[in-house]
């Protein structure tokens, strides 16, 4: 039984939308915001306390991408994984890899700052902020005129990358919403697994 660890809207949302999308069989362990601090035991079973956290028997794995990924390789056979023989596979890949480097990176800064810490580090937020939304030129201009970011179908790279402009919606950076973004996140956001993943709550006497 694949086991995952998340909390509320975080990067687990990625791992959890990806099992909703393959109909696969999981168990999904909710917990408070930030695990570490309100269910310290959650320590003894991942020993960074980040989220999300997934283990499929011997397999333990904690980078929400990583894990989205390994869902499709591993339980497909999947129209969400972009093979190595289409075209646009390396576009896939490197969508993959820019959704957390890039995207993901300035806006857990925002996070922390503006609700952790609020107050200690205000220009922080303002300027990583900024530097999401600059960093959105690309998917701006690679979503002209397409429903989806690859192999003209949805895939684990529209859910990866989407992620982050849902988030952007939660830290309430507006400018993020730039036509093209705003009409495909829409369209991936009305999608019954998505709707599903974003229900799941922590609820304490769980």
């Amino acid at each position: 039984m694949i086991k995952i660890y998340g909390t509320e809207n975080s990067r687990a949302v990625r791992p959890i939308w990806t099992a909703e999308e393959m109909g696969l069989d999981y168990e999904l362990i909710m917990m408070p915001f930030p695990p570490r601090v309100f269910m310290k035991e959650y320590l003894d079973i991942n020993i960074l306390g980040t989220i999300p956290f997934m283990i499929d028997g011997e397999v333990e794995m904690t980078e929400s991408v990583a894990i989205s990924q390994y869902l499709v390789e591993k339980y497909g056979p999947t129209d969400l994984q972009v093979k190595s023989d289409e075209q646009d596979y390396p576009q896939y890949l490197n969508w993959l890899f820019h959704s957390d480097a890039t995207l993901t990176f300035p806006q857990t800064v925002v996070l922390r700052y503006k609700f952790q810490e609020p107050g200690v580090a205000d220009a922080a937020v303002e300027g990583y902020s900024r530097w999401f939304v600059s960093r959105l030129k690309l998917l701006e201009k690679s979503l002209e005129g397409k429903d989806f970011l690859c192999s003209n179908r949805f895939t684990l790279a529209d859910i990866c990358v989407s992620y982050a402009i849902n988030l952007a919606g939660a830290l309430d950076i507006k400018k993020a919403l730039k036509p093209n973004i705003k009409r495909w996140s829409e369209n991936l956001f009305s999608r019954p697994a998505f709707i599903k993943s974003k229900e799941y709550k922590y609820e304490p006497d769980q």
